[in-house]
């Protein structure tokens, strides 16, 4: 992943600054943040490429004056800053690795936060080894639930009850915090429910503990972002995923995954593929034109294919913003109806379910629910 910089402030101090900042929007479901002041708070998945956004946007004229600082709570931790009934206490962008969920709606309608969604890149949520193990190289969403649900906790603890062929060594595991929606995400594909996991694992907010965590012990297994993985490669190595529920395998030979790669991800046919998004605070967008210009730029010329910067991972060739930093971007008619939504101010959620908030969103649901929905 190349590194950008993130500009980090404390939001106590951001709110500080911004106690004149207008009674009316913070009456109106607004932030206390200043004008020419954008703070972004969410998903620790998304945060790299807001961040890499943020650092390119600010190059350009309409953002050369603008501060963006950019915080790592979880898309949970995020959504209560971004839904909380005191605007001290509000962002103006939510950083978020799955769709708004029904309590965050709930809680956003109760204090009057009116928010846009923009889905922003596609993700493919990594697996990931220790280099040198070498038993593990591919592994079964049933096998992976067998490892994961709650009925494993103390349980399952060793890689043989994964796979008979596999090492009686001690499997220990490392993923996200109950706070993050890459926790939603994981635990909703790979056990069939939304935040149902064992509890004894090293649970974080910060991916870059879970690559620590297994770059330390060969019997460690981990999931994060493909961008972790695409950073880290060498001291983790991603692990193909077979869509089948089937367990106890007779041999590796019958295990038939696909690797967590760019091209995987695009085409949907890696299984545990999922879009990532931002959302706007309508206040602020409403009030303070920096926040929809950046909006703006973040779906038309940062993502996509249309900034153009150093691929780090070929030396002497470009790739768009999206891939650098390590996930994939959406087809052309996911951003325009983004922009269109953007410049509308369209409030709401496009994924809904008996009429309340899906917390969660296909590929195939980002391409023909939101595309509506944005019209």
């Amino acid at each position: 992943m190349r590194r950008y910089v993130v500009f980090l402030a404390a939001a106590a101090a951001l709110a500080g600054q911004g106690a004149g900042a207008g009674l009316a929007q913070q009456r109106a479901g607004g932030t206390a943040s200043p004008p020419g002041t954008i703070v972004v708070d969410g998903s620790s998945t998304v945060a790299p490429l807001t961040s890499a956004v943020a650092e390119e946007f600010r190059k350009t004229p309409q953002g050369r004056n603008v501060r963006i600082t950019v915080g790592i709570s979880g898309t949970g931790g995020g959504f209560k800053k971004f839904c909380a009934d005191s605007p001290q206490s509000r962002t103006d962008v939510q950083d978020a690795s799955r769709p708004i969920r029904p309590e965050e709606d709930e809680a956003c309608r109760r204090n009057q936060v009116s928010y846009v969604e923009v889905p922003v890149a596609i993700d493919g949520l990594s697996v990931v080894v220790h280099p040198r193990n070498t038993w593990a190289t591919c592994l079964t969403l049933g096998e992976l639930k067998r490892m994961w649900e709650p009925g494993a906790e103390r349980r399952v603890t060793s890689w043989r009850q994964i796979r008979p062929t596999f090492p009686d060594r001690p499997l220990r595991l490392a993923g996200a915090g109950a706070d993050s929606g890459t926790f939603d995400s994981f635990t909703e594909m790979v056990v069939g429910k939304a935040k149902a996991s064992r509890g004894d694992y090293q649970a974080t907010e910060d991916d870059n503990v879970t690559v620590q965590f297994v770059q330390r012990d060969e019997g460690a297994l981990g999931y994060f972002g493909l961008a972790y993985l695409e950073e880290n490669l060498g001291r983790v190595k991603g692990v193909a995923i077979d869509p089948s529920d089937r367990v106890h395998l007779a041999s590796n030979d019958q295990c038939r995954g696909v690797e967590p790669t760019f091209d995987n991800t695009k085409s949907g046919r890696y299984p545990l593929t999922r879009p990532l998004f931002i959302y706007l605070n309508r206040t602020s967008a409403l009030t303070k034109p920096e926040v929809r210009q950046f909006a703006s730029w973040y779906v038309g010329q940062g993502t996509g294919v249309n900034l153009q910067v150093d691929d780090p991972r070929k030396p002497g060739r470009k790739t768009n913003l999206t891939r650098a930093v390590g996930y994939v971007e959406f087809p052309d008619p996911v951003y325009t109806a983004a922009r269109q939504c953007i410049a509308r101010l369209k409030p709401g959620t496009a994924f809904r379910e008996a009429g309340k908030a899906a917390g969660h969103a296909t590929l195939e649901r980002v391409r023909r629910e939101y595309v509506a929905h944005c019209r």
